[in-house]
């Protein structure tokens, strides 16, 4: 009976180790590039790409942060590119995206978040949220928001009723509002 149950204690062990070798290629194989170890390729990725995807399927690389919009922790907002940039006090873009342009557009300068609020009707009629306010243009205030039902106004040149709402989606707005608290500084470039 001993011969049986080493016999049985050897195949369970193979069978086991076969399990965990079979295991572990899958893991590697569906592991991202940045796990895998430095000049490493995975099985049927050529090495000329170096585990990246062929140029065409990368994102693009964010746009950088305009020149002329400062130094230190702050919010840059392009009017020529309806653009926002979320900047840390080192300098460093922490998230950048395009916005839908207000009605009543800011003057180039600098500006300080003065009010915050959670979720509030937009002058559109629209619910909105992360609603992070730094300014104001004849009467009407201006900041970023994003409608909960992820809408962007589409702009109308004719418009009778004016409005200061810059859009965001619903993901970049919560991104705002967790950067920008009252005091931060807003940098309007053009």
């Amino acid at each position: 009976m001993p011969a049986k149950s080493s016999t049985i204690v050897t195949a369970l062990t193979a069978a086991a180790l076969v399990a965990v070798g079979v295991l572990g290629y899958q893991a590697s194989a569906s592991a991202p590039d940045h796990l895998t170890a430095r000049g490493e390729s995975h099985p049927g990725k050529s090495r000329e790409h170096h585990g990246r995807p062929p140029a065409k399927d990368r994102t693009p690389r964010p746009a950088a942060v305009p020149a002329a919009s400062g130094t230190g922790k702050r919010v840059v907002y392009s009017l020529g590119t309806e653009r926002v940039w979320l900047v840390d006090a080192q300098g460093k873009a922490l998230r950048t995206y395009k916005v839908a342009p207000s009605a009543v557009s800011p003057v180039a300068g600098s500006y300080q978040v003065t009010r915050r609020s959670v979720s509030l009707m937009g002058s559109d009629g629209r619910a909105i949220e992360h609603v992070v306010l730094f300014g104001s243009v004849n009467g009407v205030v201006v900041g970023f928001s994003a409608a909960v039902d992820g809408a962007t106004p589409k702009p109308n040149p004719g418009a009778t009723k004016k409005t200061g709402g810059i859009r965001e989606s619903r993901d970049d707005g919560k991104a705002m509002w967790d950067f920008a608290l009252i005091g931060t500084k807003i940098v309007v470039v053009s």
